[in-house]
């Protein structure tokens, strides 16, 4: 993948061709997804596509490990109040379902078994090293870190965009959505309490 452009107008396509390809890989994934309409909506054209990213795969890439950046970055891990935690991830994803659904897409095309990513581009050491301190300190129970996180993770998406029982939406009124607060915050508090 090309670096980003230097020129403030070559930043702005690049930022423009990220913003519509988000929308376009999380609606149609990475099979569905045309570089034709990316280029048609950013108002740019193949060819600048490609000097940027080098092709259809390396674009979802940018997109989808900038989206794990992002998470990472917008919801940092409180091991020792993963409650909290939980329901800051189920906010975010009210705030950008788009991100859950890259992940989504990634991995129903490209990884349906095993983790997400490869090791060297998974962003959840200190996520597992926050995790097990905690457990250090007899605040979260025992096991596996990853599980645990995993755990935390999941019941945040209970929710979610790609809920197989109901998706939220940040459209519902605020009183739909404090008492899936509090349930989940009760939940995960429940599960990941030390024995």
């Amino acid at each position: 993948m090309a670096d980003q452009p230097l020129t403030s107008r070559g930043a702005a396509t690049y930022q423009r061709i990220l913003d519509v390809a988000t929308q376009e890989f999380a609606q149609h994934g990475i099979s569905g997804a045309r570089i034709e309409r990316i280029v048609a909506a950013a108002r740019t054209n193949k060819a600048q596509l490609y000097a940027y990213f080098g092709n259809k795969e390396g674009l979802f890439d940018a997109i989808f490990f900038g989206s794990l950046e992002r998470i990472t970055n917008v919801v940092p891990i409180g091991a020792s109040d993963l409650a909290d935690w939980a329901v800051r991830l189920y906010d975010e994803y009210l705030r950008r379902p788009d991100l859950i659904r890259l992940a989504t897409w990634a991995r129903l095309e490209r990884r349906p078994a095993g983790h997400l990513v490869d090791g060297r581009d998974r962003l959840d050491d200190h996520k597992l090293r926050a995790i097990a301190e905690a457990q250090a300190a007899g605040l979260v129970r025992q096991g596996d870190p990853f599980d645990v996180m995993a755990m935390v993770i999941a019941m945040s998406m209970a929710w979610s965009p790609v809920s197989n029982v109901y998706a939220a939406t940040a459209q519902e009124p605020p009183e739909v959505h404090e008492p899936r607060r509090i349930l989940l915050r009760e939940c995960v508090r429940r599960a990941m309490a030390a024995d």
